[in-house]
């Protein structure tokens, strides 16, 4: 305990020195005075024997450097001493660290978002127990899997769920999920929940127990007979206001009540570190109106398996013993429906395993490669910061050199000194990276609203945890060493003999600008790789914005109807709803279509021409009803639209695109020609006669390449869905069109279901990704580019300051404004060269890793390494102006005279 107070005592001493230095002065002069008052009451009154009894006590200020050094701890009293002076330098250079703040919190700010986002998509582990033990069941190596697939990680059917957990023996538990919007509206516009299908073991495997209620976890996953809901807390209080009797009570999910059963943790939001559920089912619940359940389609590819290793397994382990159960496994669950080729093709599936401690998402697949690039851009706008910053540091080192050689002449270590400079250093990067907190946080929040998109819903926890927190003070670290070691170390390394000649000795010119030109040639090249790679990605999305869909796209609104009505209602509620849409006066044109463009479902098949079934080609496949490419401004080459004719019971037709024409039916006539497609088994083949031939349009994305596709009469498609789009061109305001659909749609079904979406605004969130690194990667070149062009004008500012007597004694000798400029440009024009032709060689190294990302592009583009390297010259061009103008307008006798 004595020790512990003593070290407490000292470090108190160190850091508030003032007081006990004053008590310990006067303690001192009390000492004396009471030691020369005693020499006087024993006759010693003369100067002489006062002086003699201070020097046998000893000096006042000896007395305190050495009770200081029992008091206190060196070490740490010296950091302290170098923080202060530290502090006090940066607080009589107020320009300078502004911008170094400026600069550091910029760059380590969008560092850190740029990690948060990955963290919280690639890194953090789920928010149950023990997520190191849970790992997820993928599909090993080519797999084949024909049928109706839905949801955002779809991987396997029910059947196969069933026979996985009976045979497997590597997890403890094994569960399986489903993603699903659920509509709460039971009529008009819809109003969705981010929902899950789970199997009743869900919270069993992850370890989570509800907060409020119970969740059955004993029962088997077709059995509904306690069907019930799951609520997320954030669900819970926006809807519910936390109310603790909400267990009990009954809610409306897609038009069926069901009771709430319990109530996750706060904690939990799920499996999808993208997704945050509001809502859980059981698998049981899976059913429409009149629909069979996915339950019993062995071609309905909807879950996703996740399940929690036995003690001593290893995922690797699992993986091979899921291979090994795959024969087995496949053999048990062959669709019925498939025809024995493609039973064949089903048979040779197989299993495997990965880790599910961060969770399984589709998102990660989709923005990962992208948020590592991002990541890269903003270290490389870091280093070139960091750059800028060692340059205004040798400039600030370079004027206290004096100061440097008279420190080390009166006995200070060269050790010493460079600690006291990387000092003000690492306050600048410990501030920096405190301010790049703030701001890294504000930006991860805006980002996640920018990958939202429209219709928002995704959540990414992007709060700080140990992993953000110790990248940040690696930043700082980082930054600390890149833009403070190399001054330090260059300002100490000065030679007396240099100093007191004013720096003109035979080295001088040759080897002081040596690393600053360096730093400036680094910066150019990084500068370089940032504008190209933004460059490429602007211009790959405008490549993107610009590509031809093969459809107008501008002004159309789809409006999603799902009705409950009978199948054989169907056909004359949604003609009716067709017709009342098309006769509003705020729309031009109408159609109905099963899948609109641009969403995320589809329908191919392989088709053939005549009975040769070998020659197949893989066509996508739609329902469209007359109008519909008048609506969408798609031109019919050939032949003819549908008309009421085209309906159930009459012969199959359809009207394909050029691509399809060309690859099904070569050079010949489409119009007048039949192809078919391959049936469930035990059914014939149905054939279609091609009545018209239109331009090639886009299909589910504005990435893929010319699909081939057919489009089908949706009055022949029997029985018809219960949701359909209805595609309206508006001729004035979108909203008024909105409000008429509406009111039409109820007045024909009041209990259908709406769902509007602007076609531009769908299109634009497909891009979602393209425009994140677009706008990011534009904002990093820009800075880039300004930090470039300000780090050359302050080394050609320094470097024509440091020449002033140079240039003064060539103009006295006869040089001529002209040659002056040569001197100063050639000199800038050949750090620019420099930088520029690395960092071309840079970019074709660099930019390959981003060719998934472009569209339209190569990474080595000519064009916009060119822009690169013209945009980079204009603006080193700029930069050199100022200086050089000051150096033109040198007087040679001030010059002189001042020498």
């Amino acid at each position: 305990m004595g020790t512990l107070r003593e070290w407490v005592s000292r470090l108190w001493g160190v850091l508030s020195p003032d007081r006990p230095d004053r008590e310990l002065e006067e303690e001192l002069r009390q000492h004396l005075e009471f030691a020369a008052e005693d020499a006087r009451r024993r006759g010693q009154t003369s100067e002489r024997d006062v002086r003699a009894i201070r020097l046998r006590a000893g000096g006042i200020t000896q007395a305190m450097e050495a009770v200081r050094a029992q008091r206190r701890i060196p070490t740490i009293e010296s950091v302290v001493r170098d923080v202060r002076y530290g502090l006090r330098q940066l607080r009589l250079s107020p320009g300078f660290t502004i911008v170094a703040l400026l600069s550091l919190a910029l760059g380590i700010g969008a560092n850190s978002a740029m990690f948060q986002l990955l963290n919280a998509v690639r890194l953090r582990p789920l928010p149950v127990a023990r997520p190191a033990e849970l790992a997820v069941v993928t599909r090993s190596g080519s797999f084949y899997g024909a049928g109706w697939s839905t949801g955002r990680n779809e991987s396997f059917t029910f059947a196969q769920y069933q026979e996985i957990s009976r045979r497997q023996q590597a997890f403890s538990g094994l569960l399986a999920f489903s993603t699903r919007r659920f509509n709460l509206s039971s009529g008009g516009q819809v109003r969705y929940a981010e929902g899950l299908y789970v199997s009743p073991n869900f919270l069993e495997v992850l370890g989570v127990r509800p907060q409020l209620g119970a969740w059955p976890a004993d029962v088997d996953p077709r059995d509904c007979g306690r069907e019930g809901v799951l609520l997320n807390d954030g669900f819970w209080r926006r809807e519910f206001g936390a109310d603790p009797g909400v267990i009990g009570r009954t809610m409306t999910l897609d038009g069926r009540r069901l009771p709430v059963l319990a109530v996750a943790p706060p904690a939990f939001y799920g499996v999808e570190p993208a997704y945050r559920f509001d809502i859980a089912v059981p698998l049981c619940a899976d059913a429409g109106a009149d629909r069979e359940s996915r339950l019993s389609l062995k071609w309905a590819w909807w879950l996703t398996m996740m399940g929690r290793l036995e003690p001593g397994w290893t995922v690797e382990r699992a993986a091979r013993h899921l291979h090994e159960i795959s024969p087995a496994v496949f053999a048990e669950t062959v669709p019925e429906t498939y025809r024995p080729d493609v039973a064949a093709r089903y048979l040779e599936n197989r299993l495997g395993a990965a880790s599910a401690q961060a969770g399984v998402s589709s998102l990660r697949e989709q923005y990962e490669g992208a948020l590592w690039i991002l990541l890269g851009m903003t270290a490389l706008v870091l280093c070139i910061a960091c750059a800028n910053l060692a340059n205004l540091l040798l400039a600030r080192a370079a004027a206290r050199e004096r100061e440097a050689v008279l420190r080390q002449a009166l006995g200070a270590s060269r050790g010493r000194l460079v600690r006291q400079l990387m000092c003000e250093s690492l306050i600048l990067a410990v501030a920096g990276a405190l301010i790049g907190t703030w701001f890294a946080h504000a930006s991860s929040r805006a980002l996640v609203a920018f990958l939202s998109g429209s219709e928002g819903g995704l959540y990414l926890p992007i709060d700080l945890d140990w992993r953000v927190l110790g990248f940040t003070i690696a930043l700082a670290g980082g930054t600390c060493v890149l833009f403070g070691l190399g001054p330090a170390l260059r300002a100490t390394l000065v030679s007396p003999a240099s100093v007191m000649h004013g720096g003109r000795g035979p080295t001088s010119l040759a080897d002081r600008h040596t690393f600053r030109r360096g730093l400036v040639v680094f910066q150019v090249a990084l500068s370089f790789v940032l504008l190209s790679g933004a460059l490429l990605f602007g211009r790959s999305l405008r490549n993107l914005t610009t590509a031809e869909t093969g459809m107008v796209t501008e002004g159309v609104l789809a409006a999603t109807v799902t009705t409950e009505a009978d199948k054989g209602r169907r056909p004359l509620l949604f003609n009716d709803i067709e017709d009342r849409v098309r006769r509003l006066p705020d729309v031009a044109a109408a159609a109905i279509v099963l899948y609109p463009p641009f969403s995320p479902a589809g329908w191919n098949q392989e088709v053939y021409v005549g009975s040769d079934k070998a020659k197949t080609a893989l066509a996508w496949l739609n329902r469209v009803s007359p109008h519909y490419f008048e609506t969408m401004g798609t031109p019919i080459v050939a032949g003819r639209d549908f008309s009421a004719q085209d309906r159930a019971g009459t012969p199959n037709v359809a009207i394909v695109n050029q691509a399809f024409a060309r690859a099904v039916f070569g050079d010949a006539n489409p119009i007048g020609a039949r192809f078919e497609y391959e049936a469930q088994a035990g059914e014939q083949d149905p054939v279609f006669t091609v009545v018209g031939l239109v331009g090639n349009t886009k299909y589910g994305a504005i990435r893929e390449s010319t699909r081939l596709i057919a489009f089908l009469p949706v009055a022949q498609d029997v029985p018809m869905s219960d949701r359909l789009t209805v595609v309206l061109r508006a001729r004035g305001a979108m909203s008024s069109a909105q409000a008429g659909v509406e009111r039409e749609v109820a007045s024909v079904d009041p209990r259908a279901l709406i769902e509007f979406k602007p076609l531009d605004v769908q299109i634009a969130d497909s891009l979602a990704r393209e425009r994140l690194v677009a706008s990011l990667s534009g904002g990093f070149g820009a800075l880039a580019v300004v930090l470039a062009t300000l780090g050359l004008y302050g080394v050609m500012a320094y470097i024509i300051a440091r020449r002033r007597s140079e240039i003064g004694v060539r103009m006295a000798l006869g040089a001529g404004r002209v040659d002056i400029l040569a001197l100063v440009f050639g000199e800038a024009s050949r750090l620019m060269v420099i930088g520029i032709v690395l960092g071309v060689g840079g970019s074709l190294l660099v930019l390959r890793s981003a060719t998934s990302l472009l569209f339209g592009l190569s990474p080595t583009d000519p064009a916009t390494l060119a822009i690169a390297a013209v945009c980079l010259a204009i603006t080193g061009l700029i930069a050199v102006l100022l200086p050089t103008r000051n150096a033109v307008r040198t007087d040679p006798a001030v010059v002189l005279r001042g020498d």
